[in-house]
């Protein structure tokens, strides 16, 4: 309508100025529903955890982190110690079949069709089928996790890890295979699309959403 938008939803319907979408996982779909074309499609990648027992966090004192390899925007397995004063060993990437997927028994035939008919993902595995297998097995395999948290701290055990939570990242993934490792900011007639927000957005999300917020301003008339 004239002078807003109306947003439908299950607790009825809205009127806004603007409409700023930060939906994460669901962030393409929501585009969809607004009638935009996304240039990306989310693909959900889980990554899961270590932790330190109590009698070894000794080990570590700060943040240990590889090398990034460039071809991928994750940052490999590393080591963290958190406000919480949790000594954090991971995370692995691996294919989730669940938007919020976070179990290794987590299913949505949803979210994985929608992952599995897209030749974006087909072409991605095609060009990384064995990084990604390396992944899976260290999914399942404690020894190869240890062994390739070894490579940061050659002291570490496996008796020295119980298992940690874990988190689904929002990867958006272009037709042609590639991961965007950039932030995606699509924009329409009072709308923006955040599509992609790639680490470190936990460690800059204050800066994050100042420049957000200033774009908003501009694209959506918010003062």
């Amino acid at each position: 309508e004239t002078g807003g938008l109306l947003l439908e939803t299950t607790r009825g319907v809205l009127r806004c100025r603007g409409l700023l979408n930060c939906g994460g996982l669901q962030s393409d779909r929501i585009a969809r529903m607004c009638g935009i074309t996304p240039r990306v499609r989310i693909v959900p990648f889980r990554g899961e955890y270590y932790e330190l027992i109590p009698q070894r966090k000794e080990l570590l004192k700060g943040l240990i982190y590889p090398v990034p390899d460039p071809r991928f925007p994750f940052l490999g397995v590393h080591f963290t110690r958190t406000v919480h004063d949790i000594r954090e060993a991971g995370p692995n990437a691996v294919l989730a079949l669940k938007r919020e997927g976070y179990r290794k028994s987590s299913f949505n035939s949803r979210d994985a069709a929608e992952t599995l008919m897209y030749f974006g993902f087909w072409r991605l595995a095609l060009r990384y089928w064995k990084t990604g297998l390396e992944e899976m097995y260290r999914s399942f395999s404690k020894a190869a996790f240890v062994r390739a948290l070894q490579r940061l701290m050659p002291e570490i055990r496996s008796e020295d890890l119980v298992p940690g939570g874990s988190g689904v990242r929002a990867q958006a993934l272009a037709p042609d295979g590639t991961l965007v490792d950039d932030f995606l900011i699509q924009e329409a007639p009072g709308m923006i699309h955040v599509l992609n927000a790639p680490s470190p957005a936990a460690t800059a999300s204050i800066s994050i959403g100042r420049a957000i917020a200033s774009r908003a301003g501009q694209v959506l008339g918010l003062g």
